[in-house]
């Protein structure tokens, strides 16, 4: 028994005790770690969402959240710790409102949700559409003195887009990112790309546009950029 003591207990003593109050002091600091609360900003995810139906959301898509918990848990929060889930199984056609409970808020072990703001969000749905629209070249520069465009032309010329169906059923045309005929003499061809003003429709398969631009010396009827 001495001998067991000696070699288990007695043996590195100081380094043991030394261990034990370091062990001691940190779990005198958690458990005395007093309780604060901040606010973060928590994105908005959402699950189950009907594959047949757009939705626009009627307001930000992040919510503030106020949470309360230890002071260095709090003091160690990112951005990619808090988020916000809304599930939208069973959701149909029309306005809906969601609410937004601590349940739905997802922290760290350790944190509790005090407040949400705004504590419900408001979604509208619609069927999905697709439809074909013109592309729209947009032509910038300063030409050579005395010369015109005589013409512009796009390939593709058409480009699907995909939305909700009554802000579609609104689109007139998708346009091109700006392209710079400065100094053109007869013909070029610049590659650019084609987005829709409407935030909630969007290019289905998107893909380079060529924009062509053709200019002549002292064309009649021809236009500037």
């Amino acid at each position: 028994m001495r001998d067991f003591f000696r070699n288990h207990v007695f043996n590195n003593l100081w380094l043991k005790l030394v261990a034990l109050g370091l062990a001691f002091l940190l779990w005198w600091a958690v458990g005395h770690d007093p309780t604060v609360e901040a606010v973060v900003t928590a994105p908005l995810e959402f699950h189950h969402a009907p594959p047949d139906l757009e939705m626009s959301l009627d307001g930000p898509t992040q919510v503030r959240v106020r949470v309360q918990g230890p002071e260095r848990t709090i003091r160690s929060l990112t951005p990619a710790d808090v988020r916000a889930t809304v599930d939208l199984g069973g959701a149909d056609i029309g306005e809906q409102t969601f609410d937004l409970t601590a349940s739905q808020i997802h922290l760290p072990d350790g944190l509790q949700v005090v407040e949400i703001d705004p504590s419900q969000i408001r979604i509208t749905f619609d069927r999905s559409a697709t439809r074909s629209v013109e592309v729209r070249p947009r032509v910038i520069g300063s030409l050579v003195t005395g010369y015109h465009i005589v013409n512009v032309t796009a390939d593709p010329d058409k480009i699907e887009v995909v939305g909700p169906r009554r802000r579609v059923d609104e689109v007139t045309d998708a346009i091109t990112d700006p392209v710079d005929a400065t100094g053109v003499v007869g013909s070029a061809t610049f590659t650019t790309h084609a987005f829709v003003t409407d935030p909630l429709v969007r290019v289905e398969k998107p893909e380079p546009i060529h924009v062509t631009v053709t200019t002549s010396k002292d064309a009649k009827g021809a236009t500037s950029p």
